[in-house]
Protein backbone atom coordinates (compact mmCIF):
# COMPACT_ATOMS: atom_id res chain seq x y z
CA UNK A 1 0.00 0.00 0.00
CA UNK A 2 2.82 2.33 0.94
CA UNK A 3 4.69 1.49 -2.55
CA UNK A 4 1.16 2.34 -4.02
CA UNK A 5 0.90 5.56 -2.41
CA UNK A 6 4.17 6.70 -3.35
CA UNK A 7 4.56 5.52 -6.92
CA UNK A 8 1.23 8.02 -7.48
CA UNK A 9 2.84 10.90 -5.92
CA UNK A 10 5.97 10.62 -7.76
CA UNK A 11 4.28 10.31 -11.31
CA UNK A 12 1.72 12.90 -10.10
CA UNK A 13 4.83 15.57 -8.59
CA UNK A 14 6.75 14.63 -12.05
CA UNK A 15 3.46 16.25 -13.86
CA UNK A 16 3.91 19.54 -11.92
CA UNK A 17 6.40 21.38 -14.03
CA UNK A 18 4.31 20.77 -17.38
CA UNK A 19 0.92 21.47 -16.14
CA UNK A 20 2.86 25.04 -14.85
CA UNK A 21 4.02 26.12 -18.07
CA UNK A 22 0.47 24.94 -19.39
CA UNK A 23 -1.49 27.00 -17.81
CA UNK A 24 0.78 29.67 -17.44
CA UNK A 25 0.91 29.98 -21.69
CA UNK A 26 -2.91 29.65 -21.37
CA UNK A 27 -3.07 32.42 -19.04
CA UNK A 28 -1.02 34.52 -21.08
CA UNK A 29 -3.06 34.32 -24.15
CA UNK A 30 -6.40 34.86 -21.82
CA UNK A 31 -5.30 38.21 -20.65
CA UNK A 32 -2.47 39.43 -21.94
CA UNK A 33 -3.39 39.04 -25.94
CA UNK A 34 -6.07 40.18 -28.20
CA UNK A 35 -8.69 38.48 -30.23
CA UNK A 36 -6.45 38.66 -33.26
CA UNK A 37 -3.77 37.48 -31.23
CA UNK A 38 -5.82 34.45 -30.07
CA UNK A 39 -7.11 33.66 -34.03
CA UNK A 40 -3.50 33.73 -34.92
CA UNK A 41 -2.75 31.00 -32.35
CA UNK A 42 -5.48 28.82 -33.20
CA UNK A 43 -4.62 29.47 -37.05
CA UNK A 44 -1.36 28.24 -36.57
CA UNK A 45 -2.70 25.15 -35.68
CA UNK A 46 -3.16 23.36 -38.72
CA UNK A 47 0.35 22.51 -38.44
CA UNK A 48 -0.62 21.29 -35.01
CA UNK A 49 -0.80 17.48 -35.66
CA UNK A 50 2.77 17.80 -37.08
CA UNK A 51 3.89 19.55 -33.61
CA UNK A 52 1.84 17.48 -31.42
CA UNK A 53 3.26 13.84 -32.85
CA UNK A 54 6.50 14.87 -32.87
CA UNK A 55 6.25 16.01 -29.19
CA UNK A 56 4.61 13.30 -28.24
CA UNK A 57 7.18 10.62 -29.02
CA UNK A 58 9.05 12.36 -25.95
CA UNK A 59 8.97 9.49 -23.09
CA UNK A 60 6.45 12.23 -20.97
CA UNK A 61 2.99 11.86 -20.39
CA UNK A 62 3.14 15.50 -19.66
CA UNK A 63 2.91 16.18 -23.11
CA UNK A 64 -0.51 14.67 -22.77
CA UNK A 65 -1.85 16.49 -20.26
CA UNK A 66 -0.28 19.59 -21.37
CA UNK A 67 -1.76 18.55 -24.92
CA UNK A 68 -5.66 18.28 -23.25
CA UNK A 69 -5.62 21.08 -21.25
CA UNK A 70 -4.66 23.15 -24.64
CA UNK A 71 -7.96 21.07 -26.30
CA UNK A 72 -10.05 21.97 -23.28
CA UNK A 73 -9.94 25.99 -24.23
CA UNK A 74 -9.72 24.80 -28.32
CA UNK A 75 -6.25 26.59 -28.45
CA UNK A 76 -5.26 23.38 -30.53
CA UNK A 77 -7.81 21.83 -32.54
CA UNK A 78 -8.98 17.73 -32.17
CA UNK A 79 -6.34 16.31 -34.69
CA UNK A 80 -3.34 17.98 -32.34
CA UNK A 81 -4.62 16.27 -29.59
CA UNK A 82 -5.14 13.03 -31.13
CA UNK A 83 -1.89 13.10 -32.65
CA UNK A 84 -0.06 13.84 -29.36
CA UNK A 85 -2.29 10.97 -27.55
CA UNK A 86 -1.11 8.09 -30.37
CA UNK A 87 2.80 9.38 -30.53
CA UNK A 88 3.13 9.90 -26.85
CA UNK A 89 5.48 6.68 -25.73
CA UNK A 90 5.25 7.21 -21.64
CA UNK A 91 7.37 4.43 -20.46
CA UNK A 92 8.49 2.40 -23.50
CA UNK A 93 11.35 4.34 -24.40
CA UNK A 94 12.94 4.01 -20.89
CA UNK A 95 12.56 0.57 -21.01
CA UNK A 96 13.72 -0.29 -23.97
CA UNK A 97 16.57 2.03 -23.43
CA UNK A 98 17.49 -0.11 -19.73
CA UNK A 99 16.99 -3.30 -21.60
CA UNK A 100 19.50 -2.12 -24.13
CA UNK A 101 17.31 -2.97 -27.07
CA UNK A 102 18.86 -1.98 -30.13
CA UNK A 103 18.54 1.86 -32.02
CA UNK A 104 17.02 0.15 -34.66
CA UNK A 105 13.80 -0.98 -33.00
CA UNK A 106 13.87 1.72 -30.82
CA UNK A 107 13.76 4.22 -33.68
CA UNK A 108 11.25 1.75 -35.77
CA UNK A 109 8.72 1.91 -33.15
CA UNK A 110 8.86 5.54 -32.44
CA UNK A 111 8.26 6.20 -36.32
CA UNK A 112 5.29 4.09 -36.72
CA UNK A 113 3.95 6.04 -33.52
CA UNK A 114 4.83 9.10 -34.94
CA UNK A 115 3.64 8.26 -38.44
CA UNK A 116 -0.06 7.09 -37.51
CA UNK A 117 -0.10 10.04 -34.86
CA UNK A 118 0.76 13.05 -37.60
CA UNK A 119 -1.42 11.28 -40.26
CA UNK A 120 -4.52 10.13 -38.05
CA UNK A 121 -4.01 14.29 -36.80
CA UNK A 122 -3.97 15.88 -39.99
CA UNK A 123 -6.98 13.27 -41.55
CA UNK A 124 -9.73 14.20 -38.70
CA UNK A 125 -8.45 17.83 -38.94
CA UNK A 126 -9.34 18.11 -42.77
CA UNK A 127 -12.51 16.41 -42.08
CA UNK A 128 -13.63 18.27 -39.34
CA UNK A 129 -12.49 21.73 -41.39
CA UNK A 130 -14.88 19.99 -44.25
CA UNK A 131 -17.61 19.17 -42.62
CA UNK A 132 -17.83 22.55 -40.34
CA UNK A 133 -16.81 25.00 -43.64
CA UNK A 134 -20.02 26.55 -43.46
CA UNK A 135 -20.34 27.18 -39.50
CA UNK A 136 -18.86 29.33 -37.26
CA UNK A 137 -15.95 27.96 -36.17
CA UNK A 138 -15.52 27.31 -32.02
CA UNK A 139 -13.96 30.60 -30.37
CA UNK A 140 -10.88 29.98 -27.76
CA UNK A 141 -12.54 29.63 -24.39
CA UNK A 142 -11.37 31.47 -21.33
CA UNK A 143 -10.21 28.76 -18.91
CA UNK A 144 -11.08 31.00 -15.80
CA UNK A 145 -14.32 31.69 -17.23
CA UNK A 146 -14.61 27.72 -17.84
CA UNK A 147 -14.25 26.85 -14.16
CA UNK A 148 -15.69 29.89 -12.49
CA UNK A 149 -12.11 30.66 -10.69
CA UNK A 150 -12.22 34.06 -11.07
CA UNK A 151 -8.79 34.58 -11.37
CA UNK A 152 -7.83 38.63 -11.48
CA UNK A 153 -4.93 37.82 -9.20
CA UNK A 154 -2.46 37.48 -11.92
CA UNK A 155 -1.24 35.24 -14.33
CA UNK A 156 1.34 33.08 -12.48
CA UNK A 157 -1.17 32.75 -9.49
CA UNK A 158 -3.66 31.99 -12.05
CA UNK A 159 -1.61 29.02 -13.39
CA UNK A 160 -0.49 27.82 -9.64
CA UNK A 161 -4.34 27.29 -8.51
CA UNK A 162 -5.20 25.86 -11.87
CA UNK A 163 -1.71 23.40 -11.65
CA UNK A 164 -2.62 22.42 -7.75
CA UNK A 165 -6.57 21.88 -8.89
CA UNK A 166 -5.23 19.26 -11.70
CA UNK A 167 -2.30 17.92 -9.59
CA UNK A 168 -4.68 17.15 -6.82
CA UNK A 169 -7.35 15.12 -9.29
CA UNK A 170 -4.15 13.26 -11.05
CA UNK A 171 -2.94 12.36 -7.76
CA UNK A 172 -6.22 10.92 -6.85
CA UNK A 173 -6.87 9.15 -9.69
CA UNK A 174 -3.47 7.52 -9.60
CA UNK A 175 -3.88 6.12 -6.49
CA UNK A 176 -7.02 4.81 -7.35
CA UNK A 177 -5.55 3.27 -10.78
CA UNK A 178 -2.88 1.73 -8.82
CA UNK A 179 -4.74 0.32 -6.23
CA UNK A 180 -6.59 -1.55 -8.75
CA UNK A 181 -3.96 -3.20 -10.48
CA UNK A 182 -2.42 -3.98 -7.33
CA UNK A 183 -5.64 -6.01 -6.37
CA UNK A 184 -6.17 -7.19 -9.83
CA UNK A 185 -2.63 -8.23 -10.20
CA UNK A 186 -0.68 -7.26 -13.21
CA UNK A 187 0.42 -11.20 -13.49
CA UNK A 188 -3.28 -11.71 -14.37
CA UNK A 189 -3.46 -8.58 -17.16
CA UNK A 190 -0.62 -10.28 -18.90
CA UNK A 191 -2.01 -14.01 -18.72
CA UNK A 192 -5.27 -12.90 -20.45
CA UNK A 193 -3.33 -10.60 -23.27
CA UNK A 194 -1.33 -13.80 -23.88
CA UNK A 195 -3.62 -16.01 -24.46
CA UNK A 196 -5.99 -13.88 -26.85
CA UNK A 197 -3.34 -13.73 -29.86
CA UNK A 198 -6.31 -13.22 -32.27
CA UNK A 199 -7.78 -10.25 -30.33
CA UNK A 200 -4.43 -9.56 -29.68
CA UNK A 201 -4.87 -5.37 -30.45
CA UNK A 202 -8.47 -5.12 -29.35
CA UNK A 203 -7.14 -5.99 -25.81
CA UNK A 204 -4.06 -4.00 -26.06
CA UNK A 205 -6.30 -1.57 -26.54
CA UNK A 206 -8.31 -1.63 -23.68
CA UNK A 207 -5.27 -2.13 -21.62
CA UNK A 208 -3.86 1.01 -22.93
CA UNK A 209 -7.03 3.10 -22.27
CA UNK A 210 -6.05 2.44 -18.32
CA UNK A 211 -4.88 6.06 -17.72
CA UNK A 212 -1.57 5.33 -16.21
CA UNK A 213 1.77 4.76 -16.73
CA UNK A 214 1.17 0.75 -15.72
CA UNK A 215 -0.35 -0.16 -19.36
CA UNK A 216 3.07 0.84 -21.48
CA UNK A 217 5.14 -0.80 -18.56
CA UNK A 218 2.96 -4.33 -19.35
CA UNK A 219 2.46 -4.07 -22.98
CA UNK A 220 6.46 -3.19 -23.21
CA UNK A 221 7.86 -5.86 -20.74
CA UNK A 222 5.78 -8.41 -22.62
CA UNK A 223 6.95 -7.60 -26.09
CA UNK A 224 10.30 -7.84 -24.74
CA UNK A 225 9.42 -11.17 -23.08
CA UNK A 226 8.10 -12.52 -26.74
CA UNK A 227 4.83 -12.93 -25.15
CA UNK A 228 2.94 -10.35 -27.40
CA UNK A 229 3.77 -9.25 -30.81
CA UNK A 230 4.87 -5.94 -32.36
CA UNK A 231 1.43 -5.31 -33.72
CA UNK A 232 0.09 -5.83 -30.17
CA UNK A 233 2.10 -4.19 -28.37
CA UNK A 234 1.96 -0.76 -30.74
CA UNK A 235 -1.85 -1.22 -30.82
CA UNK A 236 -1.55 -0.60 -26.53
CA UNK A 237 0.92 1.89 -26.89
CA UNK A 238 -1.17 4.07 -29.87
CA UNK A 239 -4.70 3.92 -27.56
CA UNK A 240 -2.37 4.31 -24.07
CA UNK A 241 -2.31 8.80 -23.38
CA UNK A 242 -1.09 8.30 -19.74
CA UNK A 243 -3.49 10.54 -17.77
CA UNK A 244 -4.34 12.31 -20.37
CA UNK A 245 -7.55 10.27 -20.68
CA UNK A 246 -8.15 11.40 -17.03
CA UNK A 247 -7.65 14.75 -17.60
CA UNK A 248 -9.80 14.99 -20.63
CA UNK A 249 -13.00 13.70 -18.90
CA UNK A 250 -12.59 16.31 -15.74
CA UNK A 251 -11.24 19.69 -18.15
CA UNK A 252 -13.21 19.40 -21.79
CA UNK A 253 -17.17 20.01 -21.75
CA UNK A 254 -19.70 17.68 -22.53
CA UNK A 255 -19.47 13.80 -21.53
CA UNK A 256 -20.77 12.45 -25.08
CA UNK A 257 -17.97 14.44 -26.65
CA UNK A 258 -14.91 12.90 -24.42
CA UNK A 259 -16.26 9.39 -25.10
CA UNK A 260 -16.31 9.99 -28.43
CA UNK A 261 -12.68 10.97 -28.21
CA UNK A 262 -11.54 7.79 -26.61
CA UNK A 263 -13.49 5.77 -28.68
CA UNK A 264 -12.12 7.51 -32.16
CA UNK A 265 -8.96 6.68 -30.09
CA UNK A 266 -9.31 3.51 -29.78
CA UNK A 267 -10.09 2.47 -33.17
CA UNK A 268 -7.21 4.08 -34.41
CA UNK A 269 -5.16 2.05 -32.19
CA UNK A 270 -6.41 -1.12 -33.10
CA UNK A 271 -6.74 -0.55 -36.77
CA UNK A 272 -3.14 0.34 -37.03
CA UNK A 273 -2.23 -2.71 -35.13
CA UNK A 274 -4.27 -5.25 -37.00
CA UNK A 275 -2.97 -4.05 -40.32
CA UNK A 276 0.27 -4.46 -38.50
CA UNK A 277 -0.18 -7.92 -37.71
CA UNK A 278 -1.79 -8.44 -41.37
CA UNK A 279 1.42 -6.93 -43.02
CA UNK A 280 3.47 -9.16 -41.35
CA UNK A 281 6.01 -6.17 -39.69
CA UNK A 282 7.88 -7.74 -37.73
CA UNK A 283 10.92 -5.44 -35.53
Amino acid sequence: MVDILFDAVVDSVKLVPFLFVTYLVMEYIEHKTKDKTKEAVKKSGKFGPLIGSILGVFPQCGFSVSATNLYATRVITLGTLIAVYLSTSDEMLPIFLSEAVPVSTILSILGIKWIVGMIAGFTIDVIIRWKHKEEQEEKIIDLCEKEHCHCEHGIIKSAFKHTLNIFIFILIVSMVINLGIYLIGEEHIEQFLQNQPVLGPVIAGIIGLIPNCASSVILTQMYLDNLISVATMISGLLVGAGVGLAVLFKMNRGMKQNVQIVALLYSIGVIAGIVIELMGIKI
